[in-house]
């Protein structure tokens, strides 16, 4: 059987889906330009860089959910899908997502990203399968935090072995491919049976040349 994971952020997407949120809501005003920007930047640059604490991350992201349920975020959610997102998916990325899909993989996208914001990135890609860091909700509405483990760096490994025992399943019963463009995916590289480097980041592509590993590229 082969399992195919694909990262989201500046690997099948140009862009990273939480910085464009967060720039989204400040272009509509939902979130202060002044009690944002700065940070928005800040943990963009640590992120990339491997050194922000993994709950700080996810914890500065999914606050901007709290206070209000789903179908009241549901509208900007769509709009975002349609305007910041799909315009930044290159058809090279779309066309290995196929590649992999016609070929009966099984499928999946694995984020930082919390769920809410990503899931209907996943349904555009015809990804069914997708593990992403979750929002708590109570009384129905986001709370701003997250929920369980956090789907990054050592936490998709975890995440990835919980959701194969949920499905009866191990990972070392596949022929497994990884696709990512960062340091924080090492570890979801380093158990893949084939990884791959896309548009790596610096850090990354160092250890794609160490390695022997694949460098290919999707964001043209």
């Amino acid at each position: 059987m082969k399992l195919t994971l694909f990262d989201l952020d500046h690997t099948l997407l140009s862009g990273d889906s939480d910085v464009l949120w967060v720039d989204f809501l400040m272009d509509r005003g939902v979130v202060d330009r002044a009690a944002f920007a700065a940070r928005n930047a800040d943990v963009e640059a640590r992120y990339k860089a491997g050194t922000v604490n993994a709950q700080e991350f996810a914890d500065f992201y999914v606050g901007t959910l709290g206070g209000r349920a789903p179908a009241q975020w549901e509208p900007l959610r769509q709009e975002f899908l349609a305007t910041q997102i799909v315009p930044r998916i290159p058809p090279a990325a779309i066309a290995l997502v196929n590649q992999h899909l016609d070929a009966g993989d099984l499928v999946v996208l694995t984020t930082a990203t919390n769920r809410f914001i990503t899931e209907l990135t996943a349904l555009y890609l015809d990804i069914e399968h997708l593990i992403a860091t979750d929002c708590e909700l109570a009384d129905g509405s986001f709370t701003g935090r997250t929920q369980g483990t956090l789907n990054m760096r050592e936490g998709k490994v975890t995440r990835l072995h919980e959701w194969l025992r949920a499905r009866g399943h191990a990972l070392d019963q596949f022929d497994s491919t990884a696709y990512s463009d960062s340091i924080n995916d090492l570890p979801l590289l380093s158990v893949a049976n084939h990884p791959v480097a896309v548009d790596p980041d610096p850090r990354l592509a160092e250890q794609a040349r160490e390695r022997g590993w694949p460098v290919v590229t999707l964001d043209r």
